[in-house]
Parts: C-alpha cells; structure tokens; sequence
C-alpha cells in the first residue's frame, strides 16, 4: 500500500508556519501544520510518511523533546530542524540522535525545499525497504520446522546428503524439503535465498 507523502511543520510562530505552509504547498507538496509539539504527538501513529520539518524552540515541548519521544516510539519519519543561530550545538546534537538535517533562520526557501525533496525520497526508500523485509520476514514464518531446519543447512552451504546426515532423515526428503523452501521463498537460486535470509536478519537486530 502506498501512503501518500507529507510534510508535517511543528512550528509555534503563527507568521512563519502559514508562510511555509503556502511555500511548500505552491510546489505541489501535501502539508499539515501544527502549532505545538505536544499537538503533533498526540495525531502521531508510525504510518505517517514523507518528514518533519520541526523547530527546536517552542513554548510546551521542544523540538528536542519530541524528537526523543519519536525516538522511543521507534518512528522513521525523517526530521529537518529548524534553528536560530544560537541553537546550532543543539541541532548538532539532535543530528546524533538521528534528524536528517537542520537549516537555519533566517533561511532561504530554496535550501530548506531541497532538504525536504531529499528527506522524502529518503523516506519512501527507507519505507520500501523495510516493507521488502517484512514480506521476507512472512516468508519465513510459513516455513515448517523442518524446512527451517533444511534451509539453515542450505545455507551453510551443506549438500544434500549431509544435511540428509545431519537430520537423520533420507537424501529425497531432503530433496522435497529443499524444493519447497525455494518455492515458498520464491527464489530460484541458493545466493537468492541467502540474500533474503541475511536482508530479514539485518531487519531483526534494527
């Protein structure tokens, strides 16, 4: 399913957040604006894509605070904050912990439009990758027990009538077992399925 890309502004000035708003609006971008931070979180669910372009100092929540708290809810929307000068270490530090990049004020529009192209595409790619690993991950789960079993000796790069050894089983069952591994997983070849098999790994330990 492709969730359309947005814009989410979290900025408190009232001037500010309407001009950027039109800006990014007049060149074609779906935008939903937000005074407060406290606001954004409350409408945040983690099927949100596209980015935040986000300002560090706000009355209430900070832009600092809810970065932290989009961190522990494990959100991948990107984040582009918005800064006076005296907020660079700030937005250094806020890089760190996992923004995508900061401008600051006063800034011209067609830097921070730039980031913002730069920042969804990232988005929509990061988004297609984890949705590729969570079919793999599907894949997987509709293993038996057994074929699991085959399949990690497949992968260590066992032939048949060791892995038929090592399951006390004969070499056909190890045959049929193998050919519906390959069918389930829907590869054709042995570095195919290990290529899958390390991509829904790499997403188990992230």
């Amino acid at each position: 399913m492709t969730i359309e890309a947005t814009v989410y502004l979290v900025e408190d000035d009232e001037a500010v957040r309407d001009s950027l708003q039109m800006v990014l609006e007049s060149v074609g971008h779906k935008v939903v604006s937000y005074s407060r931070a406290d606001t954004f979180l409350e409408d945040y669910t983690t099927e949100m894509a596209g980015c935040m372009v986000l300002d560090i100092r706000m009355p209430g929540m900070n832009g600092m605070e809810l970065q932290r708290q989009l961190n522990s809810r494990n959100s991948i929307l990107p984040i582009i904050f918005v800064t006076g000068h005296g907020d660079v270490p700030m937005a250094v530090d806020a890089m760190q912990r996992g923004a995508v990049d900061f401008v600051q004020k006063p800034y011209r529009e067609e830097e921070l439009l730039g980031k913002i192209q730069q920042a969804i595409a990232a988005d929509a790619e990061n988004r297609a990758d984890l949705e590729e690993k969570h079919k793999i991950r599907a894949k997987l789960a509709d293993l038996t027990p057994r074929e699991s079993q085959v399949m990690e000796l497949m992968i260590e790069g066992k032939a048949n009538k060791v892995i038929a050894y090592d399951l006390d089983i004969s070499q056909r069952t190890v045959e049929i077992h193998r050919a519906r591994v390959m069918e389930k997983m829907g590869v054709r070849s042995l570095a195919h399925l290990v290529r899958m098999v390390m991509a829904a790994e790499d997403s188990s330990a992230s």
